[in-house]
């Protein structure tokens, strides 16, 4: 299984980006995705999840209002589109598929995770 995240660069504080979370060797569509963040210098953390359905997703606070997390099944993929970026934001960003449809399966204990994308944003 693997999943390849994509989407990062570099903008400028108040811009937006759309990571991609394209997976092979599992069907997405049965499983609960997150992405999360690495800062430099800070441990990583969770940022935005969503169900196997789409119907369910969960943001963290420092991104609710300005992150949407969303899933293609057809395509294999979930995206996150970044709007009003901070130079708070910057962070290797990563996504993981959980081992059920749930959320909180990849909140809890991801089963894979994909290889990252630096995001950075100027201020």
């Amino acid at each position: 299984v693997q999943l390849q995240a994509s989407g990062g660069g570099l903008v400028q504080a108040g811009g937006s980006l759309r990571l991609s979370c394209a997976a092979s060797g599992r069907t997405l569509s049965k499983y609960a995705v997150g992405w999360f963040r690495q800062a430099p210098g800070k441990e990583r953390e969770f940022v935005a999840g969503i169900s196997w359905s789409g119907d369910s997703t969960y943001y963290v606070d420092a991104v609710k209002g300005r992150f949407t997390i969303s899933r293609d099944n057809a395509k294999n993929t979930v995206f996150l589109r970044m709007n009003s970026l901070k130079p708070d934001d910057t962070a290797v960003y990563y996504c993981a598929s959980g081992a059920t449809g749930f959320i909180a399966s990849v909140l809890a204990d991801p089963e894979y995770w994909g290889q990252g994308t630096q995001v950075t944003v100027s201020s």
